[in-house]
């Protein structure tokens, strides 16, 4: 077919999923593989890829979702099979966390060395591991068309994209504006989009200000117990403050905090007492088995913390269990507070624990 989708230079692309207009505007390829931990991302990078397809003419949609017991033959035969009631076709395969399996992975390797005629094909799936990532289909996807990769935004990232996504919406927020609505609906993207929605509706003039932010926006902030920790670790007191406030609003159990704190703290004096004896900090996150990812976090926390500190807090967590069991009185979220500062390299008095405890 003369004018079937190909990539410029018939090389295959992986992109951010902020590149993928630029690329669509200029190019379509025979096959795209989205994926990622951001549902939101992988929403509107596949809502682009079926708008670009449709613009250059594949008016047909056929999709296939994969659930347990699905019949991978039925891919090579769509592919196979010329569509009866237009040229071109843009077929849709939804592995969303469903395994491949042997089968799929032949499949889909197949398909990848035998690229429909007149068809895009769109992969789009959940979190895919560095062993998927490795695995022979997905290399097969990879080398065939263009992969996007929609990963969670970390909080130095986060402002850039609400400020970026205000503005394509037309609207021109101030700094603290942007700050602001990054707190409230941190490491949610789609409770930022539903927001900049709404604030759209709201905002007259377009100047979007800080006071128009706390007036529109609720707290749509997502927090798990390991945000905790990592807040603790990076010495982000009122971060630790916050996020433990979060974490007892939706519910979460204080021995979970606790047991994901006593987790971080244990490891930490393994590392201070090693370091007493003469060992690098270097080898003992290796020999801690650290991802490269979280190491910083380390690096700093080790910076800062002494082991008779890390000791302290590993008699304080064991307080905290005891607390949460009933077997001592107290604040389990009292505790908790307290616990997390000090890892932040904060001390409470009484006085300020009482009055900065979520219990209030």
């Amino acid at each position: 077919m003369a004018d079937r989708p190909a990539l410029a230079g018939g090389q295959a692309l992986r992109l951010r999923p902020d590149q993928l207009a630029g690329h669509l505007r200029k190019n379509l390829a025979p096959l795209y593989l989205v994926f990622g931990e951001e549902p939101l991302q992988v929403l509107e990078a596949a809502d682009a890829i079926r708008l670009a397809a449709r613009e250059r003419g594949y008016a047909e949609r056929q999709c296939l979702t994969v659930e347990t017991g699905f019949e991978w033959g039925v891919l090579a035969r769509l592919a196979a099979s010329p569509s009866l009631f237009t040229d071109r076709r843009l077929l849709e395969l939804r592995l969303d966390n469903a395994k491949t399996g042997d089968a799929g992975a032949k499949a889909l390797a197949d398909y990848a060395a035998r690229l429909a005629e007149d068809a895009v094909l769109l992969v789009t799936a959940g979190k895919l591991d560095w062993n998927t990532q490795k695995s022979r289909w997905f290399t097969a996807l990879d080398q065939a068309g263009v992969v996007i990769a929609a990963m969670p935004l970390d909080s130095r990232q986060l402002p850039g994209w609400i400020e970026r996504r205000l503005r394509d919406r037309g609207l021109n927020p101030t700094a603290d504006a942007v700050t602001l609505l990054a707190e409230r609906v941190e490491g949610n993207l789609l409770a930022a989009a539903q927001d900049i929605e709404k604030l759209l509706l709201l905002t007259e003039d377009r100047q979007l200000t800080l006071p128009a932010v706390l007036a529109a926006v609720d707290d749509s902030a997502r927090y798990s117990i390991y945000d905790f920790v990592d807040a603790g670790l990076l010495g982000q007191a009122d971060r630790v403050t916050r996020i433990l406030n979060g974490l007892r609003e939706e519910g979460v159990e204080p021995v979970l905090v606790n047991w994901a704190l006593h987790q971080e703290v244990r490891r930490l004096a393994t590392m201070a007492f090693a370091r007493s004896q003469g060992q690098a900090l270097e080898a003992g996150l290796a020999e801690q088995k650290i991802w490269e990812k979280r190491k910083p976090l380390l690096r700093q926390a080790m910076q800062r913390l002494t082991l008779a500190d890390c000791r302290q807090l590993l008699r304080d967590c064991a307080r905290t269990d005891q607390v949460i069991k009933g077997i001592k009185p107290g604040s389990a979220w009292g505790e908790l507070l307290t616990n997390g500062l000090r890892l932040a390299g904060l001390e409470l008095l009484t006085e300020q624990i009482e009055q900065s405890s979520p219990m209030r």
